[in-house]
């Protein structure tokens, strides 16, 4: 699975651009503000419909425009793919092979992609929302099934919530019923695979922990204990958790327990990453875990995804450099940089330079 060609049209800083890339190592170089990450976050957007940066869509419309412009050819070992996005102020337009599509469901799985850059750090440092961030994005492009569970989930959470703020108390104690039978089963769902999915991603990320530190460091990731069982257990749980909790539900006005509130616990050398972790242990365990969802994807799909490394060389030693690098044989790597790395001397690169939203040639 890999990217031939990306046009750009009045996306971010590029008016118009278009990039071909190898099937191997692909390297953006070129200084700050230039557009490097513009492009690498442009191939993330046409994989999953998402900015792994903005919030919202018209961000990415270059200053001054109406619309921006994304297409690329791909290719995959059930054939070619034509992806497409045209972005306004008001909506988007994403075509695959031509055909419009209305679900972003209906993108994902056409072109896999991981994508890591110093932001993913939050995966380590910050809450809980981050974590559930990374599951989310990880398995909506595995799973159609886990991304629509997903989507009825927060729906009708949604909803729920703003029940529980309702003045008139009887009406909520009566209503609630309803809403929790359907909310309990969308949410065994999306625990159940978040659980498997954990369970797989722990030895692949403690293996590529220890190939980057040489084996100096231990790398642990597993899922809170209490979403252990079969979807029908957990759906049971889900219903008597809730129901026993309506009164604090109701007293804070939304709903306190449940996927939306779950996180993942990430220990290296036994101490709890996010409390002890020094900023390049935080790191290495960040970029380890980026590496065992690629494994990942290739499990599933039987092909590797595209691997995304934004402005990542500059904040590893020299050693880990040379890891990760080595680490990225056989796969199809976009990777950003400020300047040609001496690491990556002789070994095969279609090297690109951007200088002010163009390809300097």
């Amino acid at each position: 699975m890999r990217i031939k060609n990306l046009f750009l049209k009045n996306f971010r800083n590029y008016e118009g651009e278009t990039f071909e890339f190898s099937e191997g190592l692909n390297v953006l170089s070129g200084r700050n503000a230039q557009g490097k990450t513009n492009c690498a976050e442009a191939v993330f957007y046409l994989c999953t419909g998402t900015s792994p940066r903005a919030r919202r869509d018209k961000q990415l419309i270059r200053y001054g425009c109406e619309s921006a412009e994304i297409s690329s050819s791909c290719e995959g070992r059930y054939g070619n793919i034509a992806l497409s996005a045209v972005i306004r102020e008001n909506g988007r337009e994403v075509r695959v092979n031509g055909n419009k599509i209305t679900r972003n469901a209906d993108l994902l799985g056409n072109l896999y992609a991981v994508f890591f850059s110093p932001q993913e750090l939050r995966l380590i440092q910050d809450g809980p929302d981050e974590r559930r961030r990374f599951l989310n994005i990880s398995l909506s492009q595995l799973s159609r099934p886990y991304y629509t569970a997903l989507a009825r989930y927060n729906r009708i959470l949604e909803q729920r919530n703003n029940l529980l703020k309702n003045k008139d108390i009887s009406l909520v104690y009566d209503t609630l019923p309803v809403w929790d039978e359907q909310l309990c089963t969308y949410a065994a769902t999306v625990a159940r695979r978040r659980a498997d999915y954990i369970a797989e991603l722990s030895p692949l990320a403690a293996e590529a922990h220890s190939f980057l530190t040489d084996g100096k460091e231990s790398l642990k990731i597993s899922a809170e204990k209490k979403y252990r069982g079969t979807e029908e257990e957990l759906r049971g749980r889900f219903y008597d958790e809730l129901k026993n909790n309506y009164d604090r539900d109701i007293r804070l006005g939304f709903t306190a327990s449940g996927p939306h509130r779950d996180d993942i616990d990430i220990k290296i050398d036994g101490e709890d990453a996010k409390m002890y972790a020094s900023q390049g242990q935080t790191r290495t365990a960040a970029l380890s875990i980026k590496l065992a969802e690629v494994e990942i994807f290739r499990s599933v799909s039987g092909e590797y995804p595209v691997l995304i490394l934004d402005d990542v060389l500059s904040e590893l030693d020299l050693a880990r450099r040379k890891k990760l690098v080595a680490r990225t044989d056989g796969l199809q790597t976009i990777l950003t940089c400020t300047h040609a790395e001496r690491v990556l001397s002789g070994k095969p690169v279609n090297k690109i330079k951007i200088e002010g939203g163009a390809i300097k040639r």
